[in-house]
């Protein structure tokens, strides 16, 4: 079986929900002597952003959502222990990651945090459904700390309070001390740019490759 092959196996099990084939392909990925990350960026990646698209136009719902992302889970369980061996030791910053109050869809927020760490960031994982005043609790908290925020949002519902996060930095005194990121299947450069946020990705790779350079 192709390279190719083998990623569109992880992409579509992730789409399908199935668990124990996801897992199955992310052993034959590593055992084909594709690298973690390739795995990652060119299969599971895709999946979530199908799965992203097909619940925002109706066609899978929470439960399918909670499917894949177990079957997600289960790939990373074989991959992540992979990613760790590559990790670079230069620290860049403390990444405070988290999904936006009235979401709690988090397949993509793991796979961000998962690579923001991997990439030399101290990780603060906050979850989901945060609220803003717990985010400028943590930035508060981390004063004085090369700080990203780094937020995820699949419904066009909850991406809309990334505007109200913005303005509560703002409102804070906190934004010049602090650089944003933002992502999820609504999430287009152009919302970013309306919101006044820093940055947004197509994919976890992409995000963790723009937040380092973000940092410098």
């Amino acid at each position: 079986m192709s390279d190719q092959e083998i990623l569109n196996k992880l992409r579509d099990t992730v789409v399908t929900q199935d668990i124990s084939g996801c897992t199955a392909a992310a052993k034959e990925a590593l055992e084909a002597g594709m690298s973690a990350f390739d795995a990652i960026n060119g299969g599971l990646s895709p999946g979530m952003k199908i799965v992203g698209d097909k619940y925002e136009l109706g066609e899978l719902y929470l439960p399918h959502i909670m499917m894949s992302a177990k079957a997600m889970d289960g790939a990373m369980a074989i991959l992540a222990p992979e990613l760790e061996k590559d990790k670079t030791g230069e620290n860049v910053g403390t990444a405070i990651t988290f999904v936006q109050q009235g979401d709690i869809h988090e397949i993509g927020h793991r796979l961000v945090s998962i690579m923001l760490g991997v990439n030399g960031f101290d990780i603060v994982d906050l979850g989901v459904d945060v609220q803003n005043e717990r985010i400028i609790a943590e930035i508060k908290e981390l004063k004085g700390k090369k700080i990203l925020l780094a937020g995820s949002a699949l419904m066009t519902t909850s991406m809309m309070g990334q505007k109200d996060t913005m303005e509560a930095l703002e409102n804070e005194g906190l934004r010049d001390s602090v650089k944003v990121m933002f992502g999820g299947a609504p999430v287009s450069e152009k919302w970013v740019k309306e919101i006044k946020a820093d940055a947004t990705a197509r994919n976890a790779a992409d995000a963790a490759r723009i937040a380092v350079k973000l940092m410098k």
